[in-house]
């Protein structure tokens, strides 16, 4: 019943910019402020790797490879958070997938369907 959509990908220069965003439905904006909401890659041939995450206080973290040039957002009352991405590298190409993590009384774990972004000249 819980479901997330991501939008926002798309084929970007390197260097360019793009912005991907995450809506959860099935869930009220009280639970979706509970959750960990995070955003993971993963390239052809490569393990899925954590990205970027927003816990319920605000606190972020970032893998090493996209700190300083991405950034994670989360906006509790429309259900939905973003990644900035800034000074992209063809590295950065992958399918983004968005994620919803909580443990309370029992395990929640949604994820959605992943947008693709492309990083070519």
């Amino acid at each position: 019943q819980v479901q997330l959509v991501e939008s926002g990908g798309g084929l970007v220069q390197p260097g360019g910019s793009l912005r991907l965003s995450c809506t959860a439905s099935g869930m009220n904006f009280i639970n979706f402020s509970s959750y960990r909401m995070a955003w993971y890659r993963q390239a052809p041939g490569k393990q899925r790797e954590l990205v970027a995450s927003i816990l319920n206080t605000g606190t972020t973290n970032f893998a090493d490879s996209v700190q300083g040039r991405f950034t994670i957002s989360r906006d509790n009352a429309k259900k939905a958070v973003y990644l900035q991405m800034n000074s992209l590298r063809p590295e950065d190409a992958a399918v983004y997938y968005c994620n919803a993590y909580l443990r309370l009384g029992g395990l929640f774990d949604y994820w959605g369907q992943g947008t693709q972004v492309t990083v070519s000249s």
